[in-house]
């Protein structure tokens, strides 16, 4: 079995070296080497390995970038720096507002400094905040409401923790959620987030629509850890039967159609619908020493396991 702490070790080198395919994963790298660090309690080396890494995203306020900032703050607490984590984060609170994932990453750290009660604050006031902007009518379902719908479930989620009793946001939180569990597993996982590129489409993806790199990823092994850490974050709010949608070029084109665009969030989502619908998914996540889901031909766990952002 590979030694995590090897594993981390190399994913720094490598960030280091200059020898991953794309520069720009540096900080995706050091990211990975420091949780697989402090997964180990080796927290010296994962405060090292984040700071790299936050210092590999310099330059971008992007959810990417935020998650690492994230971490560190988790890695600060952990070491006893609560003033520093806390100031850290505070920063960082208007993501609530801009990404889906910030919920679950700002409330991570926050927990991981004991500060529940801060965490259900700052998710209570986001969650006002974007129910004002959309005004009085509830969302008939978890699309239509958006980042909201994720505010919502880290504000359950952390409530229960806390042992709070019910109010009206928890009880429209459980209602989106059942919306969600109504609708079918396959259906409600089947948006453009899921939809996965061999490394041979991928490269025809991206030659034909560059600027789908913003949505799937600056290189392969970018699409493939990002795919992987999604799936991670929602296994992690509890969805069973996650599964990833293989597209083509040549079937997005014909979705499109002649009159459609595919770089159109849109089209991709109706597209990863229409994908799930059909056979040949790819079952998440694979057994550990079974082959990647990937593709690549190695074994899961030394392949797209390492990705996560478990």
């Amino acid at each position: 079995m590979a030694d995590p702490l090897g594993v981390a070790a190399e994913l720094a080198g490598a960030a280091d070296g200059g020898l991953l395919a794309d520069p720009q994963d540096a900080g995706l790298a050091f990211v990975l080497a420091a949780e697989i660090a402090e997964s180990r309690s080796k927290l010296d080396a994962a405060l090292r390995y984040v700071e790299r890494g936050v210092a590999a995203y310099s330059g971008r306020d992007d959810s990417e970038a935020g998650a690492a900032r994230a971490l560190r703050a988790r890695v600060l607490f952990r070491v006893g720096r609560d003033d520093e984590a806390l100031a850290e984060l505070e920063e960082l609170r208007p993501l609530l507002g801009q990404y889906p994932d910030a919920a679950a990453y700002l409330s991570a750290a926050l927990a991981a400094g004991g500060r529940d009660l801060v965490a259900e604050e700052w998710l209570t006031e986001a969650v006002k905040a974007a129910l004002a902007e959309r005004g009085a009518a509830e969302p008939a379902n978890p699309d239509d409401a958006g980042l909201l719908f994720f505010l919502l479930q880290q504000r359950h989620r952390v409530r229960h923790i806390i042992g709070r009793q019910h109010d009206a946001h928890d009880n429209l939180a459980e209602r989106l959620e059942n919306k969600l569990a109504n609708t079918g597993v396959a259906a409600a996982e089947a948006d453009d987030d899921l939809l996965f590129w061999t490394q041979a489409e991928f490269e025809k993806l991206v030659a034909q629509w560059p600027e789908l790199t913003a949505s799937y990823g600056e290189s392969w092994d970018l699409h493939r850890a990002r795919l992987e850490r999604e799936l991670v974050r929602r296994a992690g709010t509890g969805r069973t039967g996650l599964t990833l949608l293989p597209g083509t070029v040549a079937g997005l084109t014909r979705y499109a159609g002649g009159d459609g665009d595919p770089g159109d969030p849109k089209t991709r989502n109706g597209y990863a619908r229409q994908l799930a619908d059909g056979s040949g998914l790819i079952g998440w996540p694979p057994e550990r020493n079974g082959a990647c889901w990937c593709g690549s031909g190695s074994k899961y766990k030394k392949c797209c396991l390492p990705r996560s952002r478990g």
